[in-house]
């Protein structure tokens, strides 16, 4: 390696703060409604307070935390109305999207999709040791959808909202035999989608998460 390349840039200190934060508040080590205490954390971290500042404010930017004054940061807690929105956006948006990528998607990116969907079969196979797997294949199938429309301001909203719905305590996918449900209802809409028919893709996104909204117990009366 020449000692003249230029060193790879390494990422602000407040940034690599913000991401252990952000896996600690989707860990649960960090509860939603809990007031961060950030000289205890500032003391765990070994780092000063401006670097945790400035991590609670790009948080903060992604809505998993609260800043309140003269009270400090707080994990955001999602209220009904909360959890009932970002459900109906996502669904409005990753709707639209699956109709793009059905009429648009190339053949290996649709190969792409099928072993994602793979992924889920087979995490759901492992019985409970597999739930984490699933939580983890779910999201990267959807995400991939969106990757493949391509709409990076849409990419943008749907990461964000994606990344509160964490925050939901009423998590659809805990709910009893909802696994299976979301399982079947993937797989109807990777048929979809293998099929090129934008109208029934669109359709059947919506579906999905008007089931995980009910899965919630948060639906709209």
């Amino acid at each position: 390696m020449s000692l003249t390349a230029p060193l790879a840039p390494r990422a602000p200190l407040y940034e690599e703060v913000a991401e252990r934060l952000r896996q600690r508040i989707f860990a649960r080590e960090l509860e939603p409604g809990s007031w961060i205490d950030e000289l205890k954390l500032c003391a765990e971290l070994g780092i000063s307070r401006t670097p945790m500042r400035e991590a609670l404010k790009v948080l903060a930017s992604e809505g998993l935390v609260t800043m309140r004054v003269r009270r400090g940061a707080y994990v955001t807690e999602m209220s009904e109305r909360d959890v009932r929105e970002a459900y109906q956006l996502l669904s409005l948006l990753e709707s639209d999207a699956a109709a793009v990528v059905a009429r648009t998607a190339t053949d290996p990116e649709l190969a792409e999709l099928r072993q994602l969907h793979q992924d889920l079969e087979e995490s759901l196979a492992a019985g409970e040791a597999g739930r984490e797997r699933f939580f983890a294949a779910n999201e990267r199938f959807h995400l991939r959808i969106i990757e493949i429309d391509g709409n990076r301001w849409r990419m943008q909203i749907i990461t964000d909202l994606r990344r509160v719905m964490k925050l939901n305590r009423h998590h659809s996918l805990f709910k009893q035999g909802r696994l299976q449900e979301s399982l079947q209802e993937h797989r109807d809409m990777l048929e979809a989608l293998l099929a090129r028919d934008p109208d029934r893709a669109a359709r059947l996104v919506r579906c999905h998460f008007d089931n995980g909204l009910k899965a919630t117990g948060r639906a709209a009366d």
